[in-house]
């Protein structure tokens, strides 16, 4: 496949099935499998009767990767602010699929407990604060199938694995506009979070300190949340105004 998408790369124009085997080394019969696969996922497009050329799913992604890049970019200072303000590690995490996936962190170097939000870190929607902001996002309906898809595994005895509790847990995170972690993923560790968004008013990261419980401080949640809404500030969202009676 990737030697596919490369041979398509260098052409500008539509490249037909014979030059792509011949060009990839590839079985013509194997290369119309792959490419086959490959157009049904939006990655190739067929521009004429046996003739291809690089699909919009290339550019949909493309675009996903450039606007991650661009949050990290415009947070990363805003992180290192407010890690000098409070002293305590600052991660900046990302949704894919049913997890959250860390892309940024700036480590306190202070504690004793293992932090798992490490770069590249993974971890379930509802046993983290950033991933509870997403799960706010995608509504009750889609909060049950999550629920049912996944059955809500608990790693800690403070873990919500019970839709009710969870469903609580997120009215509380929608009315407050910040998302807490209570030693959910990792006990000995609490979490604050609050929503960044791009300049379409979309969800698109969540920004959060990690401190160890006995260290934990509520009222962080007005400054994270600050700080989010000065990165969201940065990659172009407007709050909307609101209407006055």
């Amino acid at each position: 496949m990737m030697k596919l998408l490369d041979v398509l790369s260098y052409h500008h124009d539509p490249v037909s099935l014979k030059q792509l085997s011949l060009e990839t080394g590839l079985h013509p019969s194997t290369t119309h499998r792959i490419l086959a696969a490959m157009a049904a996922s939006g990655f190739v497009e067929r521009a004429g009767p046996g003739t291809y050329q690089l699909g919009i799913r290339l550019l949909e992604l493309g675009n996903l990767v450039k606007s991650r890049i661009n949050i990290r970019d415009s947070a990363m200072p805003l992180m290192q602010r407010l890690h000098r303000e409070i002293g305590e590690s600052v991660n900046l995490g990302v949704r894919q699929g049913d997890e959250i996936v860390y892309v940024e962190r700036t480590s306190s170097g202070r504690s004793t407990v293992r932090v798992v939000h490490l770069v590249g870190a993974r971890a379930p929607l509802h046993v983290t604060a950033v991933g509870k902001l997403f799960l706010v996002e995608d509504g009750p309906h889609k909060v049950r199938e999550y629920a049912r898809r996944t059955g809500l595994p608990g790693f800690t005895p403070t873990s919500l694995t019970s839709l009710s509790a969870l469903e609580k847990e997120l009215d509380h995170v929608r009315r407050h506009g910040v998302a807490f972690d209570n030693e959910e993923i990792e006990q000995g560790l609490r979490c604050i979070a609050a929503p960044v968004r791009d300049d379409a008013g979309e969800l698109v990261a969540g920004l959060s300190v990690s401190a160890p419980a006995e260290r934990h401080r509520p009222d962080w949640a007005a400054i994270v949340r600050d700080t989010a809404d000065e990165i969201s500030a940065a990659i172009g969202y407007v709050k909307p105004i609101r209407q006055g009676r």
